[in-house]
């Protein structure tokens, strides 16, 4: 599975936790779509990934784009662009015509309240629907963007600021939002087959931020951000939907001065979280690297990317091969493949901490504090559970 979620830009100067992914992806890695730059043009570019080699397609318009719009690929090869103009936000969707690009108009939402910002949710699994988000002072809008009957709906209103993005079905049916309610923020789940029924989802600690990053529908496997373990420092951290066990933070996702940001899961492990593996963007002083993690193996090996990578963009195969694309000026369309490094070597930082979700914040750092000798836990299959019933906002015990 893939997750490249775009960070809001300096036209709203709103804070998003969502690290910048120059690139997204549909969700069966078809095609990519990219805002690209020639001299001080900004254009659309679409890029074919499931032939034998990838492909850029340029699709520009009358005139150029500005820094910031948002671009999507759809399943059936259009590419979905807002533009942002005076508070009005304007989609369209984009095609190639022999030398020229065609554009199918949408409609547009407009948000009068300046303190509004609205961005595009990551692809959605079917390809065909768009999604945004309208994010107000006390509540979010949820809009359906493209593939409707007639332009832009409203699907609900959601009270609180949410941020992230995150698809837990193939259906496209539920989705995970983070919701900032009272100064805490909590993952959620909007239900878009019940009018937008909100139920929660993460709630590690009563007093901690719980943030979903990444989810693979296969697997169950949870990518997550929490403070539980060390108020007022995020730690990542991995759970299982439907499990009885306790989310888990490893030693091994924390490192110093680096920022771990998961944007791909491998699909295809059917109830194997333990086995699939995870792509995650490394930042640090010296820039951008790659990590390869898998919860088994409790380790993360850090590579080199390849020149030009579209840092935070990436999809698996599902026999463990991570796909990289990237750009440089000899070779403007290239996808980079990496597979996770054989297990043997030392293990770096191979503890982990766990934490039982319904605990107070007190008793959660201390449960963290506790729980930092490496352990195995054993094995346990995952049991399916709805997922508007928030299996992991249940109590569990160590």
């Amino acid at each position: 599975m893939t997750a490249c979620a775009i960070e809001p830009t300096a036209e709203n100067g709103h804070d998003d936790p969502t690290p910048d992914a120059p690139c997204a992806i549909t969700a069966d890695g078809t095609y990519a779509a990219r805002l690209a730059r020639d001299g001080d043009s900004w254009f659309p570019e679409r890029w074919t990934l499931d032939g034998p080699e990838p492909y850029a397609v340029p699709l520009p318009a009358h005139q150029p784009e500005e820094p910031g719009t948002e671009v999507q690929p759809m399943a059936d090869g259009r590419v979905l662009i807002r533009r942002l103009s005076q508070r009005r936000h304007a989609f369209s969707l984009l095609y190639p015509t022999g030398p020229g690009t065609g554009e199918l108009l949408l409609g547009a939402v407009e948000c009068p309240d300046e303190d509004t910002v609205l961005r595009l949710l990551p692809p959605a699994p079917c390809g065909q629907r768009a999604y945004a988000v309208a994010v107000g002072r006390r509540s979010t809008a949820l809009w359906l963007v493209a593939g409707g009957a007639f332009g832009p709906e409203h699907l609900a209103e959601i009270p609180g600021r949410c941020s992230g993005g995150v698809w837990l079905d193939r259906r496209g049916r539920m989705l995970a939002l983070d919701r900032e309610v009272g100064g805490r923020t909590k993952a959620i789940v909007v239900d878009l087959e019940r009018g937008g029924a909100v139920s929660p989802l993460l709630q590690i600690a009563a007093g901690s931020d719980d943030r979903l990053l990444l989810a693979d529908p296969d697997s169950g496997l949870l990518l997550i951000s929490s403070d539980a373990p060390s108020p007022g420092k995020p730690r990542l951290g991995w759970g299982v939907l439907g499990s009885s066990l306790p989310v888990r933070f490893p030693e091994s996702l924390r490192l110093a001065d680096r920022a771990l940001t998961p944007f791909a899961i491998q699909p295809g492990q059917i109830l194997q979280p333990e086995s699939c593996a995870v792509g995650l963007r490394i930042d640090g002083p010296l820039g951008s690297w790659v990590g390869m993690w898998r919860p088994a193996e409790r380790r993360l090996h850090q590579l080199a990317a390849p020149e030009g990578w579209l840092a935070g963009s990436g999809l698996w195969t599902e026999d463990g091969v991570l796909r990289l694309p990237y750009a440089t000026a000899a070779e403007p369309c290239g996808v980079a493949r990496m597979v996770v490094p054989s297990a043997g070597g030392e293990e770096s930082g191979s503890g982990s901490c766990e934490v039982a979700a319904g605990s107070d914040s007190e008793a959660a750092a201390d449960a963290a504090a506790d729980a930092l000798e490496p352990e195995v836990p054993e094995p346990v299959a995952p049991r399916p559970v709805p997922l508007q019933q928030a299996p992991l906002a249940r109590l569990v015990t160590k």
